[in-house]
């Protein structure tokens, strides 16, 4: 039997799950035979979470992060799980104000408006005015919300010890996901993460040559104010992008101009982010990204952010090319190069599987390529082929399905490689030569010097060593002890063989001219010896397999 320290909650997470009826979890936490892990559907899948309350909405929403977990339907799914809950009476959100504090609010506000302007699952939002009638939000820690993530995590990191028992949970390491998620659940409830997080982005965002940063902001983060509980920042007036009343403000540009501007203002601003910062938004989903009432666009709520090391950057950039040119086996030999290298892969059937998938794509314009389906499929090909992505990778390719599919949605004439081809060259160029090229031109000149000079040394080196007989070469071959012992095994079989032959031999020659008892007695004794020693031989060779 499955048991916590949170009985009570366990009990209630049963309940729910016969509710809906997964009947594989609900065997594995009542210590019944589930060795066979099978998913509900999606809708119940989401059904499930809604019902478990705000923490495993949470959860739902970081696995939706994961395409190479999970497949393209549970993604979409989960996608659209919002952690909308009630909002805290403000008298208890005072007190925390309060305690985070240690001053009177008076001191530090002139207003604050005791009615939220959103709510969620972790914090939610009040809008202020300090002292100095600067405007600011107040994005306030749930009460009681650390006690419940705690609770929580230590149920999921239970099931997932009891999953990781089985052969499915050892396969995908189903211990080390959870580890992870738990984490991430954890880092959630400190706001100071986020401030750091959102004044990251807000200094890479500052400067582009891609587009204009006057045009994007991020908020400015009240540092003074800042706690782990308790996050102050710029207010941004403004509202949710899809909802946007362009043409309004004094730009005179009609709405349509505008649309197709602030969608090519996203996806460079993105773009830099991926594959030049290596720093990324890693959830730009309509309610995260504003229009705001003087003409910009905001980005809003930098908790969750993805990285992305250079050599990870470069390889996504030529991922990009090789899904434009519908090349299977590069794709098949960058995904190798993403995924841990210890791993045992049939590349043959990895780039047959790349192959069937793109074909899919050929007789389709490149306008009509729906860029972040194809990064999808790569992804659950991957899966199929138990190639185990790093995490960053499910963050990455949720950052270009939201930012696609918000831009279509926005803009329904977009024509994402319209969007990426100027930048595309722009990334390989850079690749090549750098932000300076003068520079790598200098570095390549001093390597090719330093080359030119130790060369001569290092022949003359090598020529006296071969003149000298003392060049030596250490070669380490897998697999030679096999080869070792099946060659000692026909050695030694083919010895006995011979030693057989010669005692048959010998014992003909002594019984054809046994002229005495002795001399038939020892011609016996040797057609024994040799008959036991054939036997022998015969019966290791047919245990040995290999008589064929």
């Amino acid at each position: 039997m499955f048991i916590t320290q949170t009985v009570p909650r366990q009990r209630e997470i049963i309940e729910v799950l016969l509710r809906n009826g997964w009947d594989y979890m609900r065997r594995l936490l009542t210590g019944g035979k589930a060795d066979r892990p099978q998913l509900p559907t999606p809708a119940v899948l989401k059904n499930i979470l809604v019902d478990l309350g705000p923490v495993y909405i949470k959860l739902g929403q970081l696995l939706s992060t994961r395409p190479d977990l999970l497949s393209g339907a549970y993604i979409d799914e989960l996608s659209t799980l919002q952690d909308e809950v009630p909002p805290v009476p403000w008298s208890e959100v005072e007190i925390i104000i309060r305690k985070q504090l240690n001053k009177p609010l008076s001191e530090i506000f002139s207003t604050i408006n005791p009615i939220p302007v959103a709510a969620g699952s972790i914090a939610q939002t009040h809008r202020a005015t300090l002292a100095n009638g600067r405007e600011v939000a107040l994005k306030v820690q749930r009460p009681g919300i650390d006690i419940t993530v705690s609770r929580d995590i230590a149920l999921i990191e239970g099931i997932a010890d009891l999953v990781s028992r089985t052969d499915f949970g050892q396969i995908y390491e189903i211990k080390t996901i959870a580890d992870e998620f738990c984490k991430a659940l954890e880092d959630e409830l400190d706001f100071t993460r986020e401030a750091g997080f959102t004044d990251k982005l807000r200094s890479n965002l500052s400067q582009s040559k891609w587009f204009d940063p006057q045009k994007l902001v991020v908020a400015e983060i009240d540092w003074e104010l800042t706690t782990p509980k308790l996050l102050v920042m710029e207010w941004l007036d403004g509202g949710p992008i899809l909802s946007a009343d362009l043409g309004n403000h004094k730009n005179g540009k009609d709405p349509t101009t505008e649309r197709k501007e602030i969608t090519s203002l996203l996806f460079r601003a993105f773009s830099q982010q991926l594959y030049i910062d290596g720093f990324f938004h890693a959830d730009p989903h309509p309610g995260n990204i504003f229009y705001l009432k003087d003409g910009r666009v905001a980005l809003l709520d930098c908790g969750m952010v993805g990285r992305l090391d250079p050599r990870t950057q470069q390889i996504l950039i030529e991922m990009l090319l090789a899904i434009v040119d519908l090349d299977a086996q590069r794709c098949a030999q960058l995904t190798l190069q993403l995924s841990d290298v210890s791993q045992k892969v049939n590349l043959s059937r990895l780039e047959a599987d790349y192959d069937r998938l793109l074909r899919k794509y050929f007789n389709l314009s490149l306008s009509q390529l729906n860029f972040s389906e194809v990064v999808y499929e790569i992804f659950q090909v991957a899966r199929n082929n138990r190639i185990r992505l790093p995490s960053n990778m499910g963050l990455y390719a949720k950052t270009i399905a939201n930012l696609e599919g918000l831009a279509r949605s926005f803009n329904p004439e977009l024509n994402f490689l319209d969007e990426i081809k100027p930048l595309i060259t722009d990334l390989f160029r850079q690749q090549l030569f750098g932000d300076a090229p003068v520079r790598s031109l200098l570095r390549t000149a001093l390597d090719l010097k330093s080359l030119s000079l130790q060369s001569p040394r290092q022949l003359e080196l090598v020529l006296e060593r071969v003149t000298s007989e003392t060049l030596q070469w250490n070669l380490s071959l897998k697999g030679l002890d096999n080869l070792r012992r099946t060659a000692d095994d026909a050695a030694n079989r083919l010895s006995f063989s011979i030693l057989v032959g010669s005692l048959i031999m010998g014992a003909a020659i002594v019984s054809s001219n046994a002229k005495t008892n002795q001399l038939s007695i020892i011609s016996n004794v040797l057609f024994a010896t040799a008959s036991l020693l054939s036997i022998w031989l015969i019966i290791s060779i047919l245990r040995s397999g290999r008589l064929r």
